[in-house]
C-alpha cells in the first residue's frame, strides 16, 4: 500500500470522526435547549437559565456604518478583484500544456466592532448580560455596494486599494440593536458589585447563546447543522464503495476492494454508539436539572420565612417611634391652642423635650414609606416562589416526557429511571408568612 493511499484513508478517518463529533455535539446543544425551560427574570436562580426580553442600555453604542443604537455591533469593508492569470498544467497524455482563467473576489479591508454588558428586561424586571464569549446570533442591518465615486467609498473605508481592484466595495455591518427582542441561553452567576444575579461566559457552562431570532428557530438551524455534519461523514464512508459501483476500481487498491462496504457500517455503529451515550447523558443533566429545581423552591421558601418576618418587625418599630412622634407633635399643638398670651396654662415647651429626643433620633416619618415597601416585598417574594414552583414543574414535565417517548424511553430503561412528581400545592406543607403588627 502506497503512502498516497496511506493518506487519502487517513485523512478520511479524521474528517468521519470530526463529522460524527459535529453531529452529535449539535444534537447534543439542540437537546439542552429543548430540556430548559424559559424563566422571568425575576425568576433567574444560579445555573443554566433561558430567557426571552428586549436588549436594553443607558448610554448604548453607536455604530459605525449604519449610525444607529445598538449594544453589539461588528462591521467590515470587503473590496472586489479581479485578474487574469496563465497556468501551466499536465494534460491527461502527460504532456504540458498552459491555460489562461479568469478569478475574481472579494478581500476585506478594514473591520471592527463593540461590545459593551447590557440589560436584558422582560415584564418582571432586568439581568445584567456580560456578552464577552457569548455564541453571538446577530440581525444584519446594514449592506451597501458602491463604487469610487460615492462617499462612502472612502469615507467610510481605507484609502489604499488592493491589488487588481475593481473599484467596488461592499460595506456590511450587523448586531445587536437596542430595544431588540433576544432569546438567551447561560449561565446565571452572582454578581460582584450588588446582591444580584448575571449571566456570563463560564468554562462550566455547556452553551453561552445570545440570538435575535426565536427558540425555534435557533433549535431549527442547530438541527439542520447537526444533521448536515452526520451526511456528510456518511457520505465521506461511502466513497470508496460510490467509486466502485461507478466502475472507476482501477483507481482504488485492489487489496482494499473487499472492505468497500466496511466503512459506512463502522460510521453507523460508531454514531449509534455516540447517539446513545449523549442521549443518556442528556437525559441525566435532566434529572439534575429536576432535583436542582425542587431544591430552589426550599431556597425561596426559607428566603420567604427569614426575610418577612425580619421586615415586618423593622416596620413594626418604625411605626412605634413614628407613634410617638405624632402624639408628641398632638400635645404640642393641644397645649398651644388652649394657652393664650398673658395667660396662665400649660406650659408647651412641656413636651418639646421629649420630641426633641424623638425627632432627632428618627428626623423623618416614614411608616408610610415602610409600608409601601413590604407591599413590594410580600408581592416579589410570592412571584418567586410562584416562579420556582413553575420552573420546577416545566422541568419535571420535560423529564418525563423524555423518559417516555421513543427513542429515548429505551435509553432510560437501560438505568431504569423514573419521572419525578410534580409539586402539588394542596400536599405541601409550609404555610405562607403571617404578617401581623397586632403585637
Amino acid at each position: 500500500m502506497s503512502g498516497e493511499t496511506i493518506g487519502i484513508i487517513s485523512g478520511g478517518v479524521i474528517a468521519c470522526v470530526l463529522c460524527l463529533w459535529g453531529n452529535l455535539r449539535g444534537l447534543r446543544r439542540r437537546r439542552l435547549l429543548a430540556d430548559t425551560p424559559t424563566s422571568k427574570v425575576l425568576g433567574v436562580f444560579i445555573g443554566m437559565t433561558e430567557l426571552n426580553g428586549t436588549a436594553e442600555a443607558a448610554e448604548p453604542l453607536t455604530s459605525f456604518l449604519a449610525g444607529n443604537s445598538n449594544v453589539h455591533y461588528a462591521w467590515k469593508v470587503e473590496e472586489s478583484w479581479s485578474r487574469t492569470v496563465t497556468e501551466t498544467y499536465t494534460d491527461s497524455d502527460g504532456k504540458s500544456q498552459t491555460r489562461t482563467k479568469h478569478e475574481s473576489g472579494w478581500t476585506t479591508v478594514a473591520n471592527g466592532g463593540e461590545s459593551i454588558p447590557f440589560y436584558l428586561q422582560d415584564d418582571t424586571g432586568a439581568i445584567l448580560i456580560r456578552p464577552e464569549g457569548a455564541q453571538l446570533d446577530t440581525t444584519a442591518f446594514f449592506s451597501e455596494t458602491v463604487g469610487r465615486l460615492n462617499p462612502l467609498y472612502y469615507g467610510k473605508g481605507p484609502a489604499h486599494a488592493v491589488a487588481d481592484s475593481d473599484g467596488r466595495r461592499r460595506f456590511v455591518e450587523e448586531g445587536i440593536p437596542l430595544h431588540a427582542p433576544l432569546y438567551l441561553m447561560g449561565r446565571a452567576q452572582e454578581r460582584e458589585d450588588v446582591v444580584a444575579p448575571e449571566i456570563a461566559a463560564s468554562p462550566d457552562a455547556d452553551i453561552f447563546l445570545i440570538s435575535t431570532r426565536s427558540e425555534a428557530k435557533v433549535q431549527a438551524s442547530m438541527g439542520r447543522w447537526a444533521w448536515l455534519w452526520g451526511l456528510l461523514g456518511l457520505l465521506i464512508t461511502c466513497l470508496p464503495l460510490i467509486m466502485v459501483v461507478a466502475e472507476k476500481a482501477q483507481k482504488f487498491p485492489e487489496v482494499l476492494l473487499p472492505w468497500v462496504g466496511l466503512p459506512p457500517v463502522v460510521f453507523a455503529m460508531a454514531w449509534v454508539v455516540g447517539w446513545v451515550w449523549m442521549v443518556f447523558n442528556s437525559i441525566v443533566g435532566l434529572r439534575q436539572r429536576v432535583r436542582r429545581g425542587w431544591s430552589l423552591i426550599d431556597v425561596q421558601l426559607k428566603r420567604r420565612h427569614d426575610l418577612i418576618p425580619r421586615l415586618t418587625a423593622v416596620l413594626d418599630g418604625l411605626s412605634s417611634h413614628e407613634q410617638e412622634v405624632q402624639t408628641a407633635v398632638a400635645e404640642l399643638r393641644t397645649q398651644s391652642t388652649a394657652t393664650t398670651p398673658g395667660s396662665k396654662g400649660a406650659d408647651p415647651m412641656g413636651v418639646a423635650g421629649s420630641l426633641r429626643a424623638v425627632v432627632e433620633k428618627y428626623p423623618e416619618l416614614t411608616a408610610q414609606e415602610g409600608f409601601s415597601d413590604l407591599h413590594s416585598e410580600l408581592v416579589q417574594t410570592e412571584q418567586r416562589v410562584a416562579l420556582a414552583r413553575s420552573y420546577y414543574n416545566d422541568i419535571a414535565t420535560e423529564f418525563a416526557t423524555r423518559l417516555e417517548v421513543i427513542p429515548d424511553r429505551w435509553v432510560s430503561a437501560l438505568i431504569r429511571m423514573k419521572p419525578e412528581p410534580l409539586f402539588n400545592a394542596v400536599a405541601f406543607e409550609r404555610a405562607a408568612v403571617t404578617v401581623d403588627f397586632s403585637t
